[in-house]
Order: C-alpha cells, then structure tokens, then sequence
C-alpha cells in the first residue's frame, strides 16, 4: 500500500474506493446476520428445553449425560464458586452432570487450596465431581488448556466412566472456561441440539460467547473488544457453513475418544479441535450452531492500563490460530477422501479470515489517506486527489449505521444492572461505540499481525499459551475489608 501509494497513486485511490464499499456492503450483509441470530437466541432462551424434550418425547434424552471440563490455573475461589452455582442452578437433572474442576499443578498450592474447598462446598450436589491436578513436563507438552483439558478428560474416562460402564456415545463433554457460567436451559437445549442433529457424533455444539459477568466493571475500550468478538460470533452462528469451534464448546466424547483428543502442543486448542475432527472423518464433520449463550469475563484487571495490555495479549493468542493454517493445508494435501470444493472453499474462507482481521481496518481507517500524502504534485493536483478524502469519509459514515446498531444491541444484551447504574449511563454505553476504530486497529490488527509474524518468524518468536488473569475485585475488597 505505502510503496504502490507512490508509485501508483490513482491506482491505489481506486483501488481504496471499491474497498471501502466492499467493507460498506459487507458490514450491511453481516448485520442482518447479526439480527437474524439475535432473534433466534432471545426465542431459545424463553424455552424451557428439558419440557421440550418431553413434550416433543424425544427418545433416549434421558440416557444423556455431560461432562463438564472446567480447566483452572490460578483463578480465585469466589470466581470458580460463581461458575459451579451457576451449573446447580442448571434447569437439568444434577445426577446427569459429572464435572471436573482441572487444575494446573504448576499452579502451586493456591490452586489446591481452591479445589479443596470447591470439593467441599459441591461434591454432593453433582453426580460427581473429579478434581485432576495435570502435571508438569509431561513429554510433546507445552504449558496450556489444551493439555490439561486432555489430562482431565482421560482421568474421567479411567475413573467414572469406563468403570461404570456409561456409553460415551451418549456422553456429551462441554468444555468451558473456568470463569464460564451457564444459563439455566444450557443443557437442556445442548441435549435437544445433540438428540435431533443429523449424525450427532458429528458435530461439535457451540454456543455464543457472551463477556457480560464482569461487565459493568470494565472500561469503555475492554467492553466494546467483548461485544465484538460476541457479534462476530453471532453472525458466524446464521452462517454455519463457515462456523468453527471457538472457546466454549461441547463434543461427544466418543468422538474425543476416536480423535485423542485435543492435542497437547499447540496453543488454540479451541479451534484446532475442530480441524482434528474434520481431517479424522475426512471432511464429514461440522459445528453445530446452539443459538444459545454462555456467559464469561470481559477482560479486567486492577488497572486500565493492566486491562489494555490483557486485552492486547489475549487478541495475540486468538490471532495466534493462524498456526491451524498450516495444519489444515497439510492434512488437505494428504487426505484425497475430502471433495476438493470443500478444500478450497475452507481454505479461502480461514486465510482469508485472518487476512482480513490483521488488514482491513488498516487499509479502512490508516491508509486511505496515503495516495494523498505520497502521491506527488501531479496527483494532487487531480480531482480524484481531492475526492478520495470525502469519498471515503462519507462510506465511513455511512457504516456508522451498522455500528449504532451495534451499540443499541449492545445494550440489549447487557445483564440486570447494579444498583449504582443509572439511566444516563446508557448514553456512555452507546456512544463508547466511537471507539471502534481504536480497538479495531489497537486490538484486532496489531495483534493479529504481531502474531502471524511470529508465527512465520518462528523459533524464539513462537508464543506460548497465555493464560488470561481473572480476578473478583469486589469480593477481594469485602474479603480485605474483614
């Protein structure tokens, strides 16, 4: 852009034009998308989905179990607490719902004292609750989720299930933060999404992100990144064609069983699970849209500037999926069974995904003004030199239609209010949306590009899996303050 800006100013003015009404005509595409998921999950969420399972007498519904994975590190007491009420709250019958609590053993004795406690407080109220402590330096690891979610799964296989003698066929295994809590009908609309998929064991189940628990304390930039990365994964949800696992997620754990499970060295394990089970069924596989959220943190830490540097370092580690990519290419070249349409349909979709993600706001929001700067005395003396600014600020304007929208759904999705927010503190929710160029640029392409470069770089560049500080701020005051 910088070099053909000079060389070739008209051409790239041009050029900058049409992208521009691209990225008008894509936002409008998207938002209707937005809309279109948006209806279906307030409607799933007014079901009660273990009497739909009744009512419609769906079959075997009650031979269903789940396994709830809740990989930790060093995260608080009252944090893990928050989570494991929500799964008691959990309209689904308790004697269904086998949960493990996974904990790091590089977490040190915190960690324990906080499982212990958990095993205290809950081991009666579930039809069992494990707590796996995943060693260190196990051989072809590396530090991360992936692993330990590996380690806990195989310790619940060895010790409830193949001892009892459950069908892991009929055993759905839903892997969520630690700090991820359910809404009621979770696992009743997981079961009834499972129960009437075409080949079940086929898909992995994936709900919407919401980053709503701590929302109300974190800063304006922190909750427009969360809502973001929640629209984006909404409007992947009407497109399941082109939807694959992110974050929380659940998988029959026959299917894990076949495929190994996740894989123990790479750092986004979320989303290479989905391509290990593509490549293992030779591209008969696929994500299953929910339509229905779970909730977890935005990102927050003690300070704004603490936030700003964990929301950079958490966009880096999802940026860092581009390392599936490779993996992709690679098990496609092998794999002959997989028509040759899908192939190229998922291989332009992902490069171009993350091609997009670490350059289109640049080329939005930064370069549109480079022919102007670098073009020469001959280009700005053209009408087109003159142009190009107002044309591009008058299809910018016009998007900001699409980001109101998502200011105003923004809102509509926020939890019951504290007592202390007033009804003016709507307007600064909504008008926090004039970030957008800031956390698009700051907190999508930079990290996005950061990462891809270090991937590319690799050896000592190569990032390892960074785990994201959660914290309970208030109750760590009332906690002080006794």
């Amino acid at each position: 852009m910088v070099f053909l800006s000079w060389k070739l100013p008209t051409a790239v003015s041009v050029f900058i034009i049409l992208f521009d009404i691209y990225w008008l005509l894509k936002t409008i595409y998207l938002s209707f998308h937005l809309r279109s998921t948006f209806l279906q999950m307030r409607k799933n969420m007014k079901v009660n989905w273990l009497e739909k399972l009744r009512r419609e007498n769906i079959g075997g519904y009650g031979d269903v179990y789940h396994l709830v994975v809740l990989p930790m590190h060093n995260e608080p007491y009252e944090l893990v607490r928050e989570s494991l009420e929500s799964l008691v709250a959990a309209n689904y019958p308790k004697d269904k719902l086998l949960v493990v609590l996974a904990i790091e053993e590089r977490a040190g004795e915190s960690a324990k004292r906080v499982a212990e406690l958990i095993k205290k407080d809950f081991d009666k109220k579930f039809f069992r609750l494990l707590v796996t402590n995943h060693p260190v330096g196990l051989a072809g690891e590396i530090p991360g989720k992936g692993a330990n979610e590996t380690w806990a799964a195989r310790r619940a296989l060895e010790e409830v299930v193949d001892p009892l003698g459950l069908d892991s066929e009929k055993i759905l295994v839903s892997v969520f933060d630690v700090d991820t809590q359910i809404f009621p009908e979770y696992f009743g609309c997981l079961t009834h999404s499972f129960l009437t998929a075409a080949e079940p064991l086929r898909a992995i189940y994936q709900p919407i992100p919401f980053f709503t628990n701590n929302i109300y304390r974190a800063p304006a930039l922190a909750r427009v990144v969360a809502f973001s990365t929640t629209f984006w994964q909404m409007m992947q949800q009407s497109r399941p064609e082109r939807l694959t696992s992110f974050s929380s997620q659940s998988i029959p754990l026959q299917t894990l069983i076949e495929i190994g499970f996740w894989h123990t060295n790479i750092v986004s394990e979320d989303s290479r699970i989905f391509w290990q089970c593509y490549l293992h069924y030779h591209g008969n596989f696929r994500v299953e849209p929910m339509y229905y959220p779970v909730s977890m943190d935005a990102n927050v830490a003690p300070s704004l500037w603490g936030t700003l540097k964990n929301i950079y370092r958490q966009q880096r580690r999802w940026g860092w999926g581009a390392e599936n990519i490779p993996y992709m290419l690679d098990g496609f070249a092998k794999d002959k069974q997989i028509p040759r349409r899908k192939k190229w349909y998922w291989s332009f979709n992902v490069i171009e995904g993350f091609h997009s993600w670490a350059t289109n706001s640049l080329i939005i929001f930064a370069l549109g003004w480079l022919p102007v700067m670098l073009g020469g005395r001959n280009f700005n003396y053209t009408l087109l030199s003159y142009n190009l600014p107002q044309i591009t600020r008058f299809i910018i304007t016009l998007s900001m239609i699409g980001i109101a929208s998502s200011a105003v759904l923004g809102i509509l999705l926020l939890p019951p209010r504290p007592q202390w927010f007033k009804k003016r503190h709507y307007l600064i929710y909504f008008f926090q949306w004039l970030l957008i160029p800031i956390t698009l640029i700051i907190f999508g392409a930079f990290p996005g590009l950061e990462a891809q470069t270090r991937l590319a770089l690799g050896g000592r560049f190569r990032l390892g899996f960074w785990v994201t500080p959660k914290m309970r701020q208030a109750r760590v005051q009332e906690n002080q303050g006794r």
